[in-house]
Parts: C-alpha cells; sequence; structure tokens
C-alpha cells in the first residue's frame, strides 16, 4: 500500500501533456475511463488496507476510524464504478445518473470514541506507521481527485471530483489528529481541555 504514488504513474504523464494534445485543452473521453480506473484501483486497495489495519488493531480509536474510511472508500467505489460504466458506453457524463456521494462521519468517530473511553492507550508502532501511511494516502488522494476536477469542463464532473477531494480531506484531517492522539494521548488531552473539546 505504501505504493499508492507509483499507482498514479499512468496519469501524471496525462496531467503534464501540453494542452495541445487535449480537446481543447481538456481529457479526451479515453484519458477520463483511465483516469477513473486508476480512482478504482486506489480505492479498493485502500479499502483492503483499512480493513487489514482494523482487524489488525486493538486501539478502539485506530479500530473505529480505519473501519469508517474503509466504508467511506467501498462507497466511492460504487460511484466510480457507476460513472466508469456509464462514461463506457455513452463517452460522456450520463445524463440519468445522480450526483450522489455519501459523506463521512469519520470526524464523528474521534469524539465517539472518546466518549467512551475513559483513557486512551497510545498507539503502537504498527499503529502510528499505518496511520501515518493512510495520511500520505489521503493527502494524494486529494490532490488527485482535485486536480481531476480542474481539468474537466462540465460542471457535474467538476462538482463530483470536488466532493470526493473534499472528503479526502475530511479523512487526512481526521487522521492527523488521530496521530497526534496515539503518538501522546496526555499532551492531546491536554490541549484540548485548554480549548475545549467543542473548538470554543
Amino acid at each position: 500500500m505504501c505504493g499508492r504514488e507509483g499507482r498514479y504513474g499512468p496519469l501524471k504523464a496525462f496531467f503534464n501533456k501540453p494542452a495541445g494534445r487535449r480537446r481543447n485543452g481538456m481529457p479526451r473521453e479515453k484519458e477520463r475511463l483511465d483516469a477513473l480506473d486508476v480512482a478504482l484501483d486506489n480505492e479498493m486497495k485502500e479499502r483492503e488496507f483499512y480493513l487489514a489495519n482494523a482487524k489488525r488493531t486493538s486501539n478502539p480509536l485506530g479500530k473505529e476510524m480505519f473501519q469508517q474510511i474503509a466504508d467511506d472508500e467501498l462507497e466511492h467505489y460504487e460511484r466510480l464504478k457507476e460513472l466508469h460504466v456509464q462514461w463506457e458506453k455513452n463517452e460522456a457524463w450520463p445524463e440519468t445518473l445522480p450526483l450522489k456521494v455519501k459523506g463521512t462521519a469519520v470526524k464523528n468517530v474521534l469524539d465517539k470514541v472518546i466518549k467512551d473511553q475513559e483513557s486512551m492507550p497510545p498507539g503502537d508502532d504498527d499503529d502510528l506507521k499505518a496511520l501515518r501511511a493512510a495520511i500520505a494516502f489521503e493527502a494524494k488522494g486529494i490532490e488527485f481527485y482535485r486536480h481531476l476536477s480542474e481539468i474537466v469542463s462540465d460542471p457535474r464532473e467538476k462538482q463530483f471530483f470536488e466532493l470526493l477531494s473534499n472528503i479526502e480531506q475530511e479523512h487526512y484531517t481526521s487522521l492527523k489528529e488521530t496521530e497526534e492522539l496515539l503518538t501522546d494521548p496526555e499532551s492531546w488531552y491536554r490541549m484540548k481541555e485548554r480549548h475545549g473539546f467543542d473548538g470554543g
């Protein structure tokens, strides 16, 4: 899983391709499908990564966080797959495909687990290694979907990929906070007590 950057390799040439090689500076239909193929591969491999770590870890926060993001990745995969099927048939944004991607509840996981736990055990080396790998994955996902939203012209495409980028951003933020908590629980709780758990 740490090779996610390599899975973006097929798109790097496209992102760097001169505008003259595209139709009106926009990606051709084949390149759209190539982008979706990469996205589908990433979403499924990341889901497998998150499920494996949810099963492996004994830390309650890590378990809940990994499971929630795994569920989100499956939702993304299913919506992207629907889009891929329609694009293969019509070579255009499908008029009948609703733009529906379920939002993520990942930012609620931290609050829920903390309320259920009297104290949070620190993460072990494997937990922290998995979290840092996941943070890197999500950072690249943010950029990947953001870039797709910038190079397409259809407003529906832009909205779709912007939404996916925003969800990846929520994953990234929640994983970073989880990493901080599991690295040094005492300092994290002191900081939250100073600022208030509601951010006030």
